[in-house]
């Protein structure tokens, strides 16, 4: 693989990028590696992430750490009830010309950047989150008449708050599906706690360094398309996703008891393309099987939906998802007619 200086990456290198990432966001950042390497995951594979977590855990410092170490442009929307879908997009605006007269220019929002985080998604109402889904799907935003184009890279998290839920919009599971990874960004143990209060309450700023350029990152993401994988991998991957779908004869009985959605095709090349990104984050020439099965939580979380048996047992998308990932064997993922 080569970027547009000549530079030829291997996996190898992909991966010592990647542990330089590591490293400077941990001068930032303590902690949180899963979700580092799977926002990286998701980068990578040209998809887009939803971080749910409760306020406190540095959400909104690891995104914009990640796009300084990145060398990308990041701009913050902060959603609220009176957000307007041309607070995102743009609007146009009447200006007078040094020629005379009055002419329409179209001043741009937000949207135009290469990482945007999305605060807080679920409380401005549908019409506004529907602006911004339809940039992520198009890549590109409609005014006026005309089509702006988004620059790549372009790198969508969503953060969600899971304990406030009044004053909410929360996003239909239709839309939901526009996202890659589902990532849940869970308390730091007491050691990275510890660490965390003592760094943030003294004298000392750091920063981090930037690590990669947007035209390497641009190569990666072209290297992750050409990532292979077995057909016994890509197997796997559909048949972990059909085993989802309570209505189907060959679902499991706990499938059948407690979801009441399962998930669709775009879970199928959600795990497979992310399981290529993950190859090449640990410094591997393919997919396998152990790459599909550690991304698996991530894309059904949002897409395996429990009917209101699960919720009254306390059984949630993941426990169904453990329960997939012992049932489903890697063996078992023949292709049938």
């Amino acid at each position: 693989m080569s970027d547009s200086s000549g530079n030829t990456f291997s996996p190898a290198q992909i991966a010592g990028f990647v542990e330089s990432i590591n490293n400077e966001i941990g001068k930032v950042i303590i902690g949180q590696s899963d979700v580092i390497e799977q926002v990286l995951i998701g980068l990578f594979s040209r998809g887009h992430i939803l971080l749910v977590g409760v306020p406190g855990l540095a959400k909104t410092l690891l995104v914009k750490t990640i796009s300084e170490i990145l060398d990308l442009n990041f701009n913050r929307i902060q959603f609220t009830p009176d957000l307007m879908p041309a607070d995102i997009t743009g609007t146009e605006i009447l200006e007078d010309s040094p020629e005379g007269g009055r002419s329409f220019i179209f001043l741009k929002g937000p949207i135009f950047s290469n990482i945007i985080l999305a605060d807080e998604i679920n409380r401005t109402p549908p019409k506004t989150q529907a602006a911004l889904l339809q940039a992520m799907q198009e890549l590109a935003v409609t005014a006026g008449g005309r089509t702006y184009c988004l620059e790549a890279p372009f790198f969508v998290l969503a953060t969600q708050n899971p304990i406030e839920q009044e004053g909410t919009y929360p996003l239909p599971e239709a839309q939901l599906d526009r996202f890659m990874l589902n990532v849940r960004i869970g308390y730091p143990n007491e050691r990275d706690e510890a660490r965390i209060v003592k760094e943030t309450t003294s004298a000392e700023n750091p920063h981090a360094g930037v690590v990669i350029s947007r035209e390497q990152i641009l190569a990666i993401q072209e290297q992750v398309r050409r990532v292979p994988a077995a057909d016994h991998v890509i197997n796997y991957a559909v048949s972990l996703v059909r085993h989802t779908r309570p209505d189907l004869e060959t679902a499991p009985d706990f499938v059948k008891k407690w979801v009441s959605w399962g998930a669709g095709p775009r879970a199928s090349q959600f795990l497979t393309l992310g399981a290529k990104a993950r190859a090449l984050v640990h410094g591997k020439n393919a997919a396998s099987i152990e790459d599909v099965r550690a991304l698996a939580a991530s894309v059904f979380r949002h897409r395996v939906i429990p009917n209101f048996s699960a919720e009254a047992e306390g059984v949630d998308s993941d426990f169904i998802t453990g329960k997939l990932l012992e049932f489903v064997k890697p063996e078992s993922g023949r292709i049938k007619d």
